[in-house]
């Protein structure tokens, strides 16, 4: 079996990294539809200072994860001929850590403004609460612990 050169393994880390992206970019890309349609409809107009200010709070947080895990595609666009692959992946998985936190951020706090209109400030800590936990568990601890060997035969 062949090893691979150190340009073949940036290739395929940087192929893997921009295939990953593609998976949060399709949530986010959802997400920023819904919540820049929910601004033109009659109930949000309704809506009280608190619930428009988490919803502006959501639709920041989604545009902040959309431009972060957007910018290492656009990197290596702009830099895929410069031999910058190395610099591309050590930036580029620091950005998309922050967009993945800026996206549990958003849905978390969507998932708390829609409990908070249908069933009021209780259920907008609990449930949202517990995205919020999920989101935390599943996204960074869980990676870590399997990183250190847990779980593992």
């Amino acid at each position: 079996m062949d090893e691979e050169t150190q340009d073949q393994r940036l290739a395929r880390n940087l192929n893997e990294l921009l295939a990953e992206l593609r998976v949060a970019q399709a949530g986010v890309q959802i997400l920023f539809g819904f919540l820049l349609s929910v601004v033109f409809t009659g109930l949000f107009r309704e809506a009280s200072g608190f619930e428009k200010g988490m919803h502006l709070v959501a639709v920041v947080l989604t545009a902040l994860a959309t431009a972060l895990l957007a910018a290492p595609a656009a990197w290596h666009r702009i830099l895929f001929r410069a031999g910058r692959r190395t610099d591309i992946l050590r930036v580029g998985n620091r950005i998309v850590l922050v967009g993945l936190v800026c996206l549990a951020a958003a849905v978390s706090d969507v998932v708390c403004l829609i409990a908070k209109v249908v069933y009021g400030p209780v259920a907008m800590g609990v449930v949202g609460g517990l995205v919020a936990i999920a989101f935390v568990l599943l996204w960074f601890v869980v990676p870590k612990l399997l990183g250190r060997g847990h779980w593992s035969r």
